[in-house]
């Protein structure tokens, strides 16, 4: 019988990437503004690094996907990704801020709760369709 951590280990590599790719975003972004480079500069070069770096971890430490068309592979990621970002999460923002507008929480507490509502939604979707579309191992 496996191990709990043997049955979850893809998950958890997803975590670990997850998280490390978050610090590595964080860090490029927080040391380019320290640097003296504007915000939204430096949040693009963050986010593009994190964004490759995301898709190679993912690739060959959470999936192990040995096989594939590379490309298709990338322009799924992106597509995967872009939709979490873009689409899945402002919904979720809007949804659960319209909600919790009626309550007399501040708008900041307000906004908190909903991102990591959407985050959490929108890691759920990469998760489940990177391992069964992104990096399905054929």
């Amino acid at each position: 019988m496996k191990s709990l951590l043997q049955q979850h280990a893809e998950k958890f590599r997803f975590a670990l990437v997850g998280g490390f790719n978050t610090a590595l975003d964080f860090g490029i972004l927080f040391g380019l503004t320290a640097l003296g480079v504007d915000k939204i500069p430096a949040n693009y070069v963050s986010t593009s690094i994190s964004f490759i770096f995301s898709f190679f971890a993912n690739k060959t430490f959470t999936f192990k996907a040995k096989s594939g068309n590379a490309k298709h592979e990338f322009i799924s990621f992106i597509v995967v990704t872009l939709t979490g970002l873009w689409a899945i999460q402002p919904l979720i923002i809007t949804a659960v801020s319209q909600l919790l507008s009626t309550t007399s929480l501040d708008d900041t507490i307000t906004l908190l709760i909903a991102k990591l509502i959407a985050t959490i939604a929108s890691l759920i979707w990469n998760y489940i369709l990177y391992s069964r579309i992104v990096f399905k191992q054929r």
